[in-house]
């Protein structure tokens, strides 16, 4: 059994997809970053760094209980234990490298473009800017890779591709103002519409809509989500 730390936000909505692709036996355990959960010392014990999300896998490597944490790092141990959406092993370089091109690029730039534009104090033009456009930097790249191709890695769908959804499923806050945020990147739109129509994304979308998560962004979720931008207690 799979136990699911999640939250409603990309990264574990990739881990979401794959689980339901995958049809893993788990279970789902709600944790609110809003409230601070992801602080508690239960949580830290699974993910040091506390962010989900984060897996227990209680039938793991020689039958032990195995923690996972980091969306990626989740996508690839779920899909070797299932043997499934690894693509063709001669592809395995290029999954690799286009994995953790999203995990150590598109993603954090999109989060980040998404923080300043919403988030942050007005005034941080240049942080706007910055974030804004090597994420959209990040979506050429990954625009221009994909011409003439159906998916990102080989001829198959691959964990790239649901690692790509994941924050793709949320242009619109990255690319704040454009009523139609990828048609710019037609490739990418096409990427995104192909993985999307897929039965498992409706599942995936349903994961933790019978959880009221907190919704109101008053201080105690900015101290929560940002922790960083305040001294510690005394």
């Amino acid at each position: 059994m799979i136990r699911f730390y999640f939250h409603p936000t990309p990264n574990p909505a990739k881990v979401a997809l794959l689980l339901e692709e995958t049809e893993l036996p788990y279970e789902t355990v709600p944790v609110d970053t809003s409230k601070g959960e992801q602080h508690l010392p239960a949580f830290r014990a699974i993910n040091p760094n506390g962010k989900v999300p984060a897996i227990v896998d209680t039938d793991g490597p020689g039958g032990k209980e195995a923690r996972v944490f980091d969306s990626t790092a989740i996508l690839m141990y779920l899909a070797e234990k299932t043997g499934r959406f690894l693509g063709a092993p001669e592809d395995r370089p290029e999954l690799l490298s286009w994995l953790l091109f999203i995990a150590s690029g598109l993603g954090p730039f999109s989060g980040q473009a998404v923080h300043f534009q919403y988030a942050a104090p007005e005034g941080l033009d240049y942080a706007v800017n910055r974030y804004r456009r090597e994420a959209e930097r990040h979506y050429q790249v990954l625009n221009d890779h994909l011409e003439g191709r159906i998916y990102i890695v080989g001829d198959t769908y691959t964990i790239a591709d649901i690692s790509a959804w994941g924050w793709l499923d949320r242009a619109a806050r990255v690319r704040k103002g454009e009523e139609d945020p990828l048609a710019a990147f037609p490739n990418l739109k096409r990427l995104f519409q192909t993985v999307d129509a897929r039965p498992a994304v409706a599942r995936a979308r349903a994961v933790g809509k019978d959880h009221a998560f907190k919704k109101v962004n008053d201080e105690e979720t900015k101290r929560a989500l940002f922790p960083s931008n305040y001294p510690p207690a005394a």
